[in-house]
């Protein structure tokens, strides 16, 4: 597990690597407190700035970091800001924006630490639960959930930048009759089509589960397994898409969602499609199971897609970037899920979700530096970054070209995969019975291991 202790001042940590600013030419530290200015130094341009400087390995940039010396002003409020983005990619944008509320804020100092999602929300249980939980931290659908329950997150509903959103991320952020986080981006979820190796098997990006299937037979029968999936995300997205389609295209969609809500038996029979659909790709050999057993999201199955021997890879639209830096000349597009008899299925997420932390010292200048992180203009740079959608009114898409079938698609509709309106972690529980499936398991047998997953956090919530 990545190294997650909190680090002390001057000092910065990411998924792989630990360094201090004594470290850096030009950057030092004091032995009362940092100064605004020296955190800039280092932090302000970046963990992808530092790791050029210091060529560390594991950092992506050329860049080389410029130290500005200035006037050094004592910061009166130190700000932390815990997160699951971690790549030097993400690190960048998120930094840039911190610098600029620095700029406006000349005695504040926030400082980010960033590690891979799964650790990361073991660490944050722990930081919390401990009564050391930073002033600012992300979260996700399940998290929320336990973090509501245990009374851990700041009521945002006076932010000013709440009337800005869209509909779709009201929707989600006034599920409760609080406001607990604000959203930065909606990401989506989608078919990697390798475009040359389609055309030379002489097959179209699929639109329908036939079209799908079919195209899957033709790769295989030419000795090419179909599909990169990782272990997490990809197999259980497109099992939701399957299962919860019908419920978001209907006329009476939140009232089907509301009875949704709280019944376990309910929802892991609705998601019974999604888990045969898995099955049945397992099955075939469309996916190797053993491999997507190994494959961790964002690295191993990009490794895999970027050799141009697969046709298709599942996972979500923010790996655009990072594929076409790992393969400049490969031709692809991304293309919501065929997965229906019918018109194809976008599943998205309104996420990178920012908290505040209620028992934090800093609540209120937390607020503060979380509504300057979800004004337009940051949010239009960060969304951009992560390849994903606006959450705000209008909902810009990015800008990658690849992602267009993406965007041409969120304006028919979209489900949603964890949903604020359904209070039952089923955003972890398809992971783990979709795991049960590249496992063996059977589709029945899985719907049983979800029934029981989400029964037992309704029981907990009793």
């Amino acid at each position: 597990m990545p190294d997650t202790r909190r680090t002390e001042e001057g000092t910065f940590a990411s998924s792989e690597v630990a360094f201090d600013v004594e470290a850096v030419p030009g950057a030092g530290r004091r032995a009362a407190s940092l100064t605004r200015r020296r955190f800039l130094a280092v932090s302000a341009f970046g963990l992808a700035g530092v790791c050029a400087s210091l060529a560390l390995p594991g950092c992506s940039t050329s860049k080389n970091i410029v130290v500005e010396k200035g006037e050094e002003t004592p910061v009166d409020t130190k700000l932390t800001f815990f997160g699951c983005k971690y790549e030097s990619i993400n690190v960048a944008a998120i930094e840039e924006i911190l610098r600029e509320y620095m700029d406006g804020h000349p005695n504040v100092y926030v400082s980010y630490e960033g590690i891979k999602s799964r650790p990361y929300y073991e660490a944050l249980e722990k930081r919390l639960a401990s009564g050391n939980g930073d002033d600012v931290f992300m979260v996700d659908h399940d998290t929320e959930l336990l973090f509501e329950e245990r009374g851990y997150l700041a009521d945002l509903s006076d932010l000013r930048t709440v009337p800005t959103f869209s509909a779709l991320a009201l929707g989600q952020m006034r599920s409760e009759s609080r406001i607990l986080y604000v959203p930065t981006s909606i990401s989506a979820f989608g078919l990697y089509c390798n475009t040359d190796l389609l055309a030379a098997h002489g097959v179209a990006a699929p639109r329908t589960i036939g079209e799908f299937e079919s195209a899957c037979e033709t790769f295989l029968s030419a000795g090419i397994v179909p599909l990169v999936a990782n272990n997490d995300i990809s197999l259980k997205t497109l099992a939701i898409a399957r299962g919860m389609a019908e419920v978001y295209a209907a006329d009476d969609a939140n009232k089907r969602i509301e009875a949704l809500s709280d019944d376990p038996e309910a929802l892991s029979a609705q998601l019974r499609p999604g888990l045969d659909l898995v099955e049945r790709f397992v099955k075939k050999g469309y996916v190797d199971a053993a491999l997507a057993l190994e494959t961790e999201k964002t690295a191993n199955d990009l490794e895999q897609f970027a050799t141009g021997q697969y046709p298709f890879m599942l996972t979500g639209a923010w790996a655009s970037v990072r594929v076409r830096d790992m393969a400049p000349d490969l031709a692809y597009e991304v293309h919501p899920y065929p997965v229906l008899d019918g018109d194809p299925v976008l599943v998205v997420n309104v996420d990178t979700r920012v908290s505040v932390n209620a028992n934090g010292a800093h609540v209120d200048a937390a607020k503060d530096f979380a509504t300057f992180f979800t004004e337009p203009s940051a949010i239009a740079r960060f969304a951009n970054s992560q390849c994903s959608f606006s959450p705000l009114e209008g909902n810009a898409a990015p800008d990658d070209e690849a992602l267009g079938p993406l965007a041409g698609a969120f304006a028919s509709g979209v489900v949603i995969g964890s949903d604020d309106n359904i209070h039952l972690p089923v955003w972890g529980a398809a992971r783990k019975s979709v795991v049960s499936l590249l496992e063996g398991a059977s589709a029945a047998d899985a719907q049983d291991l979800m029934r029981s997953l989400l029964a037992e956090e309704a029981d907990g919530d009793r």
